[in-house]
């Protein structure tokens, strides 16, 4: 099957011809042809998917993931992380071995556990009675509920660094968020593994010229993921600017979606995602971000983190996991495996 588009976005560059699906893959790329419209891009990777459509992760069935999964689709999401916020244990425990054991919609490609190890000083929109501190004996619970991709934590608390280590032999990738961190404990983090920080500049220690926090740390940094949400909303127009060219090449955009539109709440505390990583990734454009990298921070760069080398890619023999875009880069049809999952 050919997709019938006028050029490809492969490896950061655009190929021009179309694309040709054969059983779930792509077989190739460049092909001659003749009156083809859209450009093909490997599908989105969502790191952090709270929620969507009315739809709490943390508490819901196989029919929730459906929903979910449909809307993320909607969006160009082809690979998510279901993310669970600091929560009793209990419930957090329910929620992860009721994640699907079969593909919904997008991949599933493992749990994004934000917190409950996070600051009591950097809570956002997460409990203080269900923040704990580092204990390994509950982590070891959590990892055997579910496959678990993602771990947020706050380096700065005591034993966070024992937990570190743990992730890291247990293949798990450690982000930094929710923390008040020195840029100092943030380095020995980083030295140690944690490759990554979750919604930069939100719900963490402000950059300060003599005290640049994990902020600072991570953009100082070549071997740190930048987590960024760009829904005009949690980050300036000019911050986000700062971020994407002190980090390109490392910036992932993620949504932050939760069940139902976040924002800010009465008391000023930002809540969750406003949009869609498509918003976000037209927005990086505007920003001056050229179109390899904007759609790079939401395919190559979070399935790098994730040591995914068959996700988030367009190259002959990959997953045809794959999105066609307009030219107002509108998503306009999103395939998975091959198979056309809109309409």
């Amino acid at each position: 099957m050919r997709l019938g588009v006028d050029a490809a976005l492969v490896g950061g560059a655009l190929v021009p011809g179309d694309v040709e699906v054969a059983d779930g893959a792509v077989s190739r790329i460049g092909i001659s042809a003749r009156g083809g419209r859209g450009t093909a891009v490997p599908g989105f990777v969502d790191l952090q998917v709270n929620g969507l459509a009315g739809v709490d992760l943390l508490d819901t069935d196989a029919a929730g993931y459906m929903r979910v999964g449909e809307a993320l689709l909607a969006g160009g999401v082809t690979a998510y992380l279901p993310t669970f916020v600091t929560s009793p244990e209990a419930r957090t425990i329910e929620a992860l071995r009721g994640i699907p054991a079969e593909t919904v919609g997008p991949r599933l490609l493992g749990a994004h556990l934000e917190g409950p190890f996070i600051s009591g000083s950097r809570l956002g929109m997460h409990t203080a009675a269900d923040r704990r501190d580092p204990d390994a004996a509950l982590l070891e619970r959590l990892l055997d509920a579910a496959p678990v991709s993602l771990v947020t934590l706050a380096p700065e608390l005591p034993g966070a660094h024992d937990l570190i280590r743990m992730l890291r032999a247990r293949g798990v990738v450690v982000s930094l968020g929710h923390t008040d961190a020195t840029a100092k404990q943030a380095n020995a983090a980083f030295d140690l593994g944690a490759r990554a920080v979750t919604h930069v500049f939100n719900a963490m220690r402000p950059f300060r010229h003599r005290d640049p926090g994990v902020v600072g740390a991570a953009l100082a940094r070549d071997d740190v993921v930048v987590q960024m949400i760009l829904d005009e909303v949690h980050l300036a127009r000019e911050t986000a600017l700062v971020v994407w060219r002190a980090a390109r090449g490392r910036v992932a955009l993620v949504s932050d979606s939760t069940a139902f539109p976040g924002g800010r709440t009465a008391e000023g505390v930002l809540a969750g995602g406003l949009q869609p990583l498509i918003d976000g990734v037209r927005r990086l454009v505007e920003l001056g971000a050229p179109l390899g990298e904007a759609v790079g921070a939401v395919t190559e760069v979070p399935a790098r983190l994730l040591g995914l080398a068959d996700v988030g890619v367009l190259t002959p023999g990959a997953r045809a996991d794959l999105v066609v875009l307009g030219d107002g880069l509108e998503v306009e049809r999103v395939l998975v495996d091959g198979v056309d999952r809109l309409g």
